[in-house]
């Protein structure tokens, strides 16, 4: 099926919201970036442990210089939806984010393994479905 996301192209990323459903059946939505550099997704442990799907996030994890996140850790999310695609048992990264960069997620490369991705920067389109 194919679903259309709308950004905003006068952005200097592509930011876009992303749904992780708990165990309990509860949405909640959270700020992503699409990262076509990054191999994999990450959840900042922040976002995973106001979720309940993480039990502490680590005090001590320090960024290295030039970087944005910092991973630490995997993690099964039971279901996430990204770009209206709901996707079950995703494992991705637990993350140390960088709070001035104002995201709780980063979309990364196993995304479009599963996905056919077309950026439409003229009209702000994030234009995807299912391989």
């Amino acid at each position: 099926m194919l679903n259309i996301t709308i950004f905003d192209p006068r952005q200097r990323y592509i930011l876009f919201p992303v749904f992780v459903t708990t165990k309990d059946g509860k949405p909640h939505e959270f700020d992503a970036l699409l990262d076509t550099g990054a191999p994999a997704t990450e959840f900042s442990d922040e976002a995973l442990k106001y979720v309940g799907l993480l039990k502490e996030a680590k005090e001590n994890v320090k960024l290295k210089p030039g970087l944005q996140t910092q991973k630490y850790d995997r993690i099964v999310l039971p279901q996430v939806e990204i770009c209206a695609h709901p996707i079950s048992d995703l494992e991705v990264y637990v993350s140390h984010f960088e709070k001035s960069w104002g995201i709780k997620a980063l979309i990364g490369l196993d995304f479009f393994r599963k996905f056919r991705v077309t950026v439409d920067y003229k009209v702000g389109h994030l234009i995807t479905e299912p391989l």
